[in-house]
């Protein structure tokens, strides 16, 4: 004979809800800390098929008495990673390659975002597909090589989407 345990319908639905809420709220917290460095929200834009770069984009404060530098970085469906800026010079746009890297000094926060600096996916072996968490690093000169994945958002996304809100 089985013996079977009922469960009042308001407590097993509290629970299910309860426990969503802690897994969808570990999915959106989506932020990384290395010694004095905070890595909010690594995202970036889906992109076409066939396209061979992408860019990549987070918030990155310092927190310590020590300035950091952003040298760059890996993701697993990229030949390689730059770190970029994108300037306007009168009625050109340009974009290259950061020399020596991205400077963070203490207590600044670097907003790497679409029009200014941000990181480049060369080489890219496959779309990053709206949705999709891809795994990468940050290599920074002090902190060494911080894991991390980046959210992918819209195509033409200017921020990260409403749905990937943080819970601080």
């Amino acid at each position: 004979m089985t013996k079977r345990i009922h469960f009042p319908l308001r407590e097993t639905v509290a629970a299910v809800a309860l426990t969503f809420t802690a897994l969808t709220g570990l999915a959106l917290a989506h932020e990384y800390s290395v010694g004095p460095l905070k890595i909010d929200h690594p995202w970036a834009r889906a992109t076409p098929r066939g396209a061979k770069v992408g860019g990549g984009y987070a918030v990155i404060t310092n927190t310590g008495s020590m300035p950091d530098r952003l040298v760059g970085g890996s993701l697993s469906a990229a030949g390689h990673v730059e770190i970029h800026r994108m300037t306007m010079e009168g009625d050109v746009m340009k974009m290259g390659p950061v020399e020596g890297g991205l400077e963070i000094k203490p207590g600044q926060t670097v907003k790497l975002e679409p029009g200014g600096f941000h990181i480049m996916f060369m080489d890219l072996a496959a779309p990053l597909k709206q949705g999709e968490m891809v795994k990468g690093t940050l290599s920074f000169e002090r902190a060494g090589n911080v894991p991390v994945e980046f959210a992918i958002d819209a195509i033409a996304a200017k921020a990260p989407e409403a749905g990937h809100a943080h819970q601080h």
